[in-house]
């Protein structure tokens, strides 16, 4: 089955991977498409079929036009193992020329319904397809979705759009030109940057995300918050994701039956019934998190105009706001899918499945994010009225219902939230409503202590259903533990009345700043919300950004390198070195590589690997992707020494290196890169 394939290549000369008996798999049948720049610029279309992957390079790649025609040739299958090739084919060799994997994902034949779920058949009717000359597809990739197929002519095939909701006649799919897997382009390979293996693993399945976990689909799920942080920052290892204005939504899918959970727990499917619909729509059983918003007249995510959909239960009032306020529902990680449990893998995983298995549509979509650049994503979000952005550590686990330093929040406003504990009087036209809020937060010790008087930001339709809200949990007594002293009580003159209510109300409140002494100026009231419980109601304190964030210190590894500094602390001749995720065993760490001289003691190998971690946040970043020469010193600086240009033995996988022409040598040789901590 594979012999073309073998009969091609020189497998001492070419990085691809060798032939392999043919895989047995299971779950959901694959499909990838690499860019290949050979003897002319090509997309080669793969489809898993009986444990090999059957090919068909398109020269122009893949149209989302259904006009346009596209020409494929069908070539040799390759082994299951190409599915993941990145690399540069070495001149002479069949194919020579940069790979990157430019989309992945699942495939089902289509003609007579979806298969996804039985792969048997999902393989028979491709045989059969491919015997007869016209094969049909729905793809699931992060770049190529819906329906397509495959017509055999006289001599070739072509590769045709069907038209369903993912055709699009003004996007050109190919000018997306970065690797799914690896983030690089064809451009970065031709320069000599390699992917890093730690950082690029191919993902077209729960099974593949490392530290998944076979588990039930869940009934529920505590969300994972972020924590503030002050200023904007940038870094290679965190992702940046606009901040939307609106309500946080557990979406948990299972074929037709759809629950939409709120941050509290509280069921709140019905209220959105366009969401629903869209998510019935989906292949694969997924836990989905993301944010439900509403747009204002700008066209942009207003947690004001959200308001008007919150606690909505009569079916008439539902269907009407659904025509008059749309919701949508952005969706930004992917918590559990097809039996695996994912949030002990890593972010960047999780996003690489979400953007393939999630089918978007009006109501559900993907919330892009920016990576690397923080300092641009939050410009833009506030050029275009967002309240800012969310920055998450791309190596980050999902901390189930904890606030965590791993996600970090940066607002282009001040606001936050507050517990209603009371509200004074009104006058004039707010006679018969109410003057202000009287709210405050829950300190340390439980106790609900006094911010604002917050009299802005109502319209008269707010301030009558507040002030039903209120008046059903009013109480005799002050909820407040730490109140205002002085002779104006919570901000107003004593002789205007003050009812106080329940703690059961979370409010949202736009401000200035805190004062000295602890309270908001020019608070404005934004809107209540019922998706958080007022026992989690605390004053954020704005934490550091990571000093990973810095333009020098760009490497994200301050645990990494503590952790490394620990484990040389502990004084062990030999020892194997946990570090980044990988194992490097070391010996004879107290061999003498530096004599001591006059008043400083001799220096170790120990010695060396600590210095080294020590600088690597510093001096990473500028060593990256560059070619080494190496000089050796294994006996120490006072010995003899060799220069090492080429590496000849096996590099473990974390290594990476490049193949450059070498003119001494008058051949291509191996140069070693050093990208990670652990190389």
């Amino acid at each position: 089955m594979l012999e073309d394939y073998k009969k091609k290549r020189d497998f001492e000369l070419t990085s691809e991977p060798p032939p392999q008996p043919p895989a047995t798999g299971d779950g959901r049948l694959i499909f990838i498409v690499q860019k290949h720049d050979a003897s002319r610029l090509h997309y080669d279309v793969r489809f898993e079929v009986d444990g090999v992957l059957k090919s068909f390079p398109v020269p122009k790649g893949p149209s989302l036009d259904p006009a346009q025609k596209r020409l494929a040739v069908m070539t040799e299958d390759h082994p299951m193992s190409y599915a993941s090739y990145e690399g540069v084919i070495p001149k002479g060799e069949y194919g020579a020329g940069p790979v990157i994997v430019w989309d992945a994902g699942t495939y089902s034949p289509d003609e007579h319904g979806l298969f996804f779920h039985d792969r048997a058949e999902a393989e028979r009717q491709m045989r059969e397809g491919i015997e007869k000359g016209k094969i049909s597809v729905f793809f699931q990739g992060a770049k190529l979705k819906g329906s397509w197929t495959f017509v055999k002519t006289k001599t070739d095939w072509l590769m045709i759009k069907h038209r369903d909701r993912f055709d699009d006649t003004e996007r050109d799919v190919t000018l997306e030109d970065r690797s799914v897997i690896s983030g690089l382009t064809i451009a970065d390979l031709t320069a000599g940057r390699l992917p890093d293996p730690a950082q690029s693993r191919l993902i077209v399945g729960p099974a593949d995300i490392e530290g998944a976990k076979k588990a039930a689909l869940p009934r529920s799920i505590d969300p994972m918050q972020a924590t503030l942080t002050e200023n904007a920052f940038s870094s290679p290892d965190w992702y940046f994701e606009p901040k939307m204005d609106g309500v946080r939504a557990l979406a948990f899918v299972d074929g037709d039956k759809v629950r939409l959970i709120s941050r509290r727990g509280i069921d709140q499917t019905k209220q959105y019934p366009s969401i629903v619909e869209s998510l019935r729509g989906q292949t694969e059983r997924l836990v989905l998190d993301g944010e439900i918003v509403a747009l204002d007249e700008r066209g942009v995510p207003s947690f004001q105009a959200i308001q008007q959909r919150l606690g909505l239960t009569r079916k008439s009032e539902i269907e009407r706001m659904e025509a008059e306020l749309p919701v949508y529902y952005y969706v930004f990680d992917l918590l559990w899918a097809g039996g695996y449990d994912l949030r002990p893998g890593r972010l960047r995983d999780r996003k690489m499945l979400l953007a393939q298995l999630l089918l978007p549509d009006a109501a559900v979509s993907l919330l892009d994010h920016f990576e690397a650049d923080g300092e641009a994503a939050y410009r833009a979000a506030v050029e275009h009225g967002l309240e800012g952005v969310l920055a998450k550590r791309r190596d980050s686990t999902y901390e189930s219902g904890r606030r965590s330093k791993s996600w970090l929040k940066v607002k282009a406003t001040r606001e936050d939230d507050f517990v209603v504990g009371g509200f004074s009087g009104g006058a004039g036209g707010r006679a018969k409503t109410f003057g202000a809020l009287l709210v405050g937060q829950y300190d340390d010790e439980g106790r609900l202590v006094y911010a604002a008087n917050v009299g802005t930001g109502f319209d008269d339709r707010t301030l009558a259903s507040l002030r039903k809200r209120l008046d059903a949990i009013a109480t005799d007594e002050s909820p407040f533990d730490v109140m205002e002293p002085g002779s104006m009580r919570f901000g107003r003159p004593k002789d205007v009345p003050v009812t106080w209510v329940r703690p059961d109300l979370v409010a949202t409140v736009k401000f200035s700043e805190w004062t000295a002494d602890g309270h908001l100026r020019a608070p404005s009231f934004l809107g209540l919300r019922d998706d958080k419980a007022p026992a989690d109601v605390h004053r954020e304190t704005a934490t550091e950004p990571p000093v990973a964030a810095s333009p020098v210190a760009s490497v994200a590894a301050d645990d990494s390198v503590e952790s490394v500094l620990d484990q040389l602390a502990q004084k062990k001749a030999k020892l194997t070195l946990h570090v980044g995720g990988e194992k490097v065993p070391l010996t004879n760490l107290d061999k003498e590589l530096w004599p001591a001289w006059q008043d400083q003691r001799a220096l170790t190998k120990r010695d060396l690997l600590t210095y080294l971690a020590r600088v690597s946040p510093y001096i990473l970043p500028h060593m990256r992707d560059r070619p080494l020469t190496l000089t050796r010193y294994p006996n120490g600086i006072a010995e003899s020494h060799f220069y090492q240009k080429h590496w000849e033995g096996k590099l473990p996988a974390f290594v990476d290196s490049v193949t450059l022409w070498s003119g001494g040598n008058a051949k291509d040789g191996n140069y070693l890169l050093c990208n990670n901590l652990p190389t």
